[in-house]
């Protein structure tokens, strides 16, 4: 064996003994992290003190970043939902769309308001829209239902600021306004081929009835006005996208581009107006605006731990020597390091289940066997594993069992189309990364 064999040994085992720990004895995915990341550092022969100071330091990184960004778009995100202004947003499309183009009514609306909101929330605020809309046309469910789940589920592997995205931007030191305009230009294409495509295809060959759930349909009153949602959704990527092409030539500028277009102050500025325009002028109380704010930082406490526990976990694999080791083999032999990001991400994802964990795992084991590799753009590399990570929905996804339920569908019929979908949706996104790192 070469001096960097056992290295490599040591981390397929430390990789085989976390899916095991998640898989397996149902560990949670911050503590599987941890203990794979200790294992690792013992394996490879780290001293106690340098492996307590990697977790330390890659736990850190990890968060120094992420957790400003996904707090700030947590908040934004709960207003828009709290106010009705996601809904509303939807139902303004479908009327200036008209009912032929219903589909891309229903894509449209899903993809702008998926931009602040997790799949789960965007897909329970407009799934009322769809079950309305079969009723009338007495057309398949799903010929509503996949457009519409298809784009939030897109947006939310691709587009930072949404978790996995942005951690794994972070651990490849990716521009994340660039990072922001490659997944929302690639995703547009992923949600028609899949939404549109697949979509409209299967609903003419499958007809799925409105399920019983359908029987509520809560609406906000007085929801804000469509210019102002739109407002909200596209303040921060638009800060962001004239930053970056303002520093173009000179990306690690540091001039007044650089403050204002900083994910930091475009999201803390967004919020802000979000606070007054969703709060404030909407009668809402103080204590109110605070009670809520706290609300929407409750459930990403978990997501920030996992995203830790992935930063440690790369940081053990940098700095027990095993990352410029597998780099180097990686660079001399003929495989693209983006399909091998790609097929990291797809096996933890089939394996595991959970896209985030899926694309913050893979984050981990290759950002430090591509570092050194010349010539990579590390955008294009987050992609290709968030591409990886939304691959092949099934029975051990809590997305799948959502959409199973809210569409009415059985499982065989929940694999046939909402599955399907999701593989269509993968390889059209990894096909394009492919072309576009080819030409440039």
């Amino acid at each position: 064996m070469t001096p960097g064999t056992p290295l490599l040994i040591a981390t397929l085992a430390a990789v085989a003994l976390l899916l095991f720990l998640i898989l397996y004895l149902r560990l949670h995915a911050f503590l599987a992290l941890l203990i794979s990341s200790f294992s690792l550092g013992l394996m490879t022969g780290m001293s106690p003190a340098k492996l307590l100071k990697s977790i330390q330091v890659g736990f850190g990184e990890a968060l120094g970043f992420i957790a400003v960004v996904v707090a700030l778009g947590a908040i934004i995100g709960r207003f828009l939902e709290h106010s009705g202004g996601g809904r509303h947003l939807a139902e303004w499309l479908l009327e200036k769309f008209g009912s032929k183009l219903t589909p891309w009514a229903l894509l449209t609306a899903a993809f702008l308001v998926g931009l602040p909101l997790f799949f789960e929330v965007g897909f329970i605020i407009i799934v009322p829209l769809a079950w309305s809309l079969a009723r009338e046309s007495k057309k398949s469910l799903l010929y509503y239902g996949l457009p519409m789940g298809c784009a939030l589920t897109v947006v939310h592997a691709m587009v930072p600021p949404h978790p996995a995205p942005a951690a794994a931007a972070q651990m490849f030191h990716a521009d994340l306004g660039k990072t922001i305009l490659w997944g929302i230009a690639i995703s547009i294409p992923m949600a028609i081929s899949g939404g549109i495509g697949y979509g409209l295809w299967i609903a003419k060959r499958m007809f799925i009835p409105v399920p019983e759930i359908a029987t509520k349909d809560v609406r906000v009153e007085n929801p804000p006005s469509v210019p102002m949602v739109l407002l909200l959704l596209l303040m921060p990527v638009t800060r962001i996208f004239i930053a970056t092409f303002m520093n173009l030539e000179n990306p690690k500028a540091d001039n007044w581009f650089t403050l204002v277009g900083h994910p930091f102050s475009a999201l803390l500025l967004t919020t802000l107006v979000t606070l007054v325009c969703l709060g404030a002028q909407r009668a809402m109380s103080r204590a109110q605006i605070s009670s809520m704010a706290n609300e929407s930082l409750a459930p990403i406490g978990a997501l920030l731990a996992i995203m830790g526990g992935g930063g440690a976990f790369k940081q053990v694999i940098v700095d027990s020597g095993v990352g410029p080791y597998a780099g180097q083999l990686l660079a001399s032999s003929a495989i693209p390091p983006i399909l091998v990001a790609y097929v990291v991400a797809t096996a933890l994802r089939v394996a595991q289940g959970s896209a985030t964990v899926a694309i913050i795992t893979a984050a981990g084991i290759v950002a430090p066997l591509v570092k050194d590799i010349p010539g990579q753009s590390p955008e294009l590399l987050v992609l290709s594993l968030c591409a990886g990570g939304t691959i092949l929905s099934h029975v051990n996804d809590a997305g799948f069992w959502l959409v199973n339920q809210y569409l009415g569908l059985t499982v065989p019929e929940t694999l046939r189309t909402w599955t399907v979908m999701k593989v269509i949706t993968s390889v059209v996104g990894i096909a394009i990364i492919l072309v576009v790192d080819w030409l440039r």
